[in-house]
């Protein structure tokens, strides 16, 4: 594992490890004020708020998490953050890959959140059972207390956090929504492309403003936002493998390597390269 302190501000800091096992980072951060712009994650996200009041939007709601509660967070959806107090809040979160999460509760015959049809039945619980557990995983990994600590407490974490998930059957999805899914896999495949409006409406066979119009209604996002959130998502992973900077921000179709320093500071609030630094052993 490696870790490192970022200080965007004087009086915040983060701190991230990287379990190359698993695949899991592990976050400690505490911020004030603003903490993170609008973005998700392709990983599983669990975490605990651990002091202060931690503030942000998810599933078009406003949540406020008080010490000791529970945030879950599926893959895919969108959330922001901030601090609405002025002390600022402190939380540890755990940032679990989809791949592994799948192979683990499939091992086990339960619910799997990372697919389509599936989803927390809340964003935040009380549940002391479960916020013990996502500590007790957290603890084991970002303190490397060792692979039976940890792979006995992920564990414990996942047989408790079976019972907070709600399968959804996919016929929920209406016709419009299900065209809205094709759009954004045709984005997902031309990721690396300066894709106009007028081209994706045309694919799609409706005008720009409807398409933006359900677009948004669908995932919470515009489609060019949709689209930064993805080139964010694809540029964490290749980095975490050590990828060239400038190599990453080409290929995922960022204009030039300033372009998604940019962009990822505000969702992450860590420069790509200090992100980097963290996953590999590569010096940016």
């Amino acid at each position: 594992m490696q870790d490192t302190h970022e200080q965007p501000h004087s009086d915040s800091w983060l701190t991230l490890k990287h379990d190359a096992d698993t695949g899991i980072e592990s976050v400690s951060a505490h911020f004030k004020g603003h903490a993170y712009d609008p973005h998700d994650h392709d990983e599983v996200l669990l975490g605990v708020t651990q002091q202060g009041l931690q503030r942000f939007h998810c599933h078009r709601a406003l949540h406020t998490s008080t010490p000791g509660r529970a945030i879950l967070i599926e893959p895919g959806a969108v959330h922001d953050g901030h601090a609405p107090d002025a002390g600022g809040f402190t939380y540890a979160m755990l940032y679990i890959p989809q791949r592994w999460f799948s192979g683990m509760m499939d091992a086990r015959g339960l619910g799997d959140i990372s697919a389509l049809g599936s989803a927390f039945r809340n964003t935040l619980t009380d549940d002391i059972a479960l916020t013990q557990a996502i500590q007790q995983s957290f603890f084991a990994l970002h303190h490397q207390e060792g692979r039976l600590a940890r792979d006995q407490s992920l564990d414990q974490l996942l047989e408790i956090l079976s019972t907070h998930i709600r399968q959804r059957p996919a016929s929920a999805l209406n016709d419009a929504q299900r065209q809205m899914y094709q759009v954004r896999d045709y984005l997902h495949e031309r990721m690396g492309s300066d894709i106009r409006l007028d081209e994706l409406a045309a694919w799609a066979g409706i005008d720009r403003f409807r398409l933006s119009r359900q677009f948004k209604n669908t995932f919470g996002l515009s489609p060019h936002a949709w689209l930064v959130r993805l080139r964010l998502r694809t540029a964490r992973m290749l980095l975490a493998k050590g990828e060239d900077l400038a190599q990453v921000a080409s290929l995922v179709g960022f204009a030039d390597q300033s372009h998604m320093g940019r962009w990822f500071q505000r969702a992450y609030r860590l420069s790509p390269a200090a992100y980097q630094r963290q996953c590999t052993n590569v010096l940016s």
